[in-house]
């Protein structure tokens, strides 16, 4: 086996646990390094974790042993973050959004083509044994062609367990930049691009009390929508209902439903990489599950890092495209203008269905 990809990381905030847990599962890639704007806490996690190196951003881009940078700042960091990566020569890959505008998204794939750098994105929970299944229920013609779907993730916020709960409410966040890449990431995967949208958006509050954390009693200034719906007509002639917000103390709505013309497809939760699958068709008198393919069941965050790694060795195109990321980024945001506007937006950004998983 040749040597593991070297890769650092940008951000030890909250995920950066899981990624370092999860990837030293992977013996194709290795972290080697740790960077944050608080370097004490890099310095933290590295010793903790025995990773041998710690600094600032620009000491860590400087390591040449270094191939693959994982962004996890927050997200109106993540195109100064991604292009200096690009810029001294690292691959990325990056937490979502990936950006916070649709500007800055054109921007970073633009450098990324440019200087001939792999440029990837998460959500990766396409890639877990859910989602696959899911899609392969759709392509397999089980519940026939596919005329709709709805989504909808619906809590009260991160101010009242996140460490940093503030940022979750500036734009480039909010329940739709936040929470909503992992449901529209999971329907572009099974349904392909979207062609255009319309949007409502509003805030319960313009204020939020902080009640965790060393915040805590603390007040967030609310400066984006927490309370989004839309509807999605794709490419393929399927439509979608969709909400995310921030606002809502409970629910019982489903997290993504598929319909088709023979039958109905229950997705589970797209933040997760496991079931179950359900599926009813005209034939069945009540639900029944659909076995998960084989891979991925767990909380493998950082799949999508493995599969960048292995498509680097390999050749061939990576999985968690930027191109899927940049059109997620591009529904997005046209979701809010059209709030703004009172009128559908056509989405000018398309993409590819990133290739199935094989087992």
């Amino acid at each position: 086996m040749s040597a593991p990809v070297q890769v650092g990381i940008i951000g030890c905030g909250v995920i950066s646990d899981t990624y370092i847990r999860n990837c030293s599962r992977f013996p194709e890639l290795r972290i080697v390094g740790l960077a944050d704007i608080d370097i004490s806490r890099a310095q933290a996690k590295a010793l903790e974790y025995g990773i041998p190196f710690w600094g600032t951003a620009g000491e860590l881009l400087s390591q040449p042993q270094i191939e693959v940078i994982v962004n996890l700042t927050v997200p109106n960091a993540h195109l100064e973050v991604s292009l200096a990566a690009l810029r001294a020569g690292k691959s990325v890959y990056s937490e979502k959004p990936i950006t916070a505008t649709r500007d800055e998204g054109k921007r970073l794939v633009s450098e990324a083509t440019d200087r001939g750098l792999r440029l990837a994105c998460a959500p990766d929970t396409f890639l877990g044994s859910g989602l696959r299944t899911c899609r392969k229920v759709i392509d397999d013609g089980e519940i026939g062609r596919v005329i709709g779907a709805t989504a909808f993730r619906l809590n009260h916020g991160m101010e009242h367990w996140h460490a940093n709960p503030a940022f979750f409410y500036q734009p480039g966040a909010g329940p739709l930049f936040d929470i909503g890449p992992y449901y529209l990431t999971a329907l572009v995967s099974m349904l392909g691009p979207v062609a255009s949208v319309a949007g409502t958006a509003t805030m319960a509050t313009q204020v939020r009390k902080i009640t965790s954390g060393l915040a805590q009693g603390g007040f967030i200034e609310v400066g984006t929508p927490t309370h989004v719906s839309s509807l999605l007509s794709f490419r393929s002639g399927a439509v979608a209902s969709t909400i995310n917000s921030f606002d809502v103390w409970e629910s019982d709505l489903p997290r993504i439903e598929i319909y088709g013309t023979e039958g109905t497809l229950s997705v589970p939760d797209p933040n997760s990489y496991g079931g179950p699958v359900r599926i009813r068709t005209a034939s069945d008198t009540t639900w029944r599950d659909v076995p998960l393919l084989p891979e991925f069941a767990g909380n493998l965050r950082g799949a999508g890092l493995l599969d960048l790694v292995l498509a680097i060795r390999d050749g061939r195109p990576h999985r968690a495209s930027a191109e899927m990321a940049f059109h997620v980024l591009d529904v997005m945001q046209s979701i809010l203008e059209s709030a703004e506007r009172n009128e559908f937006v056509a989405v000018a950004s398309s993409c590819e269905r990133p290739e199935a998983l094989p087992a």
